[in-house]
């Protein structure tokens, strides 16, 4: 069921890069390998720069376009999904980056296309 519109996505985008940024060093990401804490803290800035620049009503300048942003969200989240395989990471390390990942496949899986009305 396609239900997550442009506009939630929109507001959905702030406090996840907010997130990705806090989050690690809250849980105190890191123990496994330190590239747990710095990947999503990265991440996060890149994914608030990016929704600063999308073309969304949320947006601070008009950079780059709405379907550009969804591709870098699927990249993400198959990243964030990879990463623990790739970089050993274990426990909550580990986790943080599977929920994360599904959670972002998630919410571009259930993209509503937008409509030309």
């Amino acid at each position: 069921m396609k239900f997550v519109t442009k506009r939630i996505h929109a507001f959905l985008d702030y406090p996840v890069a907010i997130a990705l940024i806090a989050l690690p060093f809250l849980l105190e990401l890191g123990k496994t390998n330190a590239l747990a804490l710095w990947i999503s803290v990265i991440t996060g800035i890149a994914a608030f720069v990016l929704t600063v620049l999308t073309d969304h009503h949320l947006r601070i300048l008009k950079v780059l376009s709405y379907k550009f942003h969804l591709t870098v969200d699927f990249l993400v989240g198959l990243t964030f999904v990879l990463v623990p395989f790739l970089f050993s990471f274990k426990g909550i390390d580990a986790y943080f980056y599977w929920i994360n990942g599904a959670a972002v496949l998630l919410v571009v899986s259930a993209h509503k296309p937008q409509t030309n009305i």
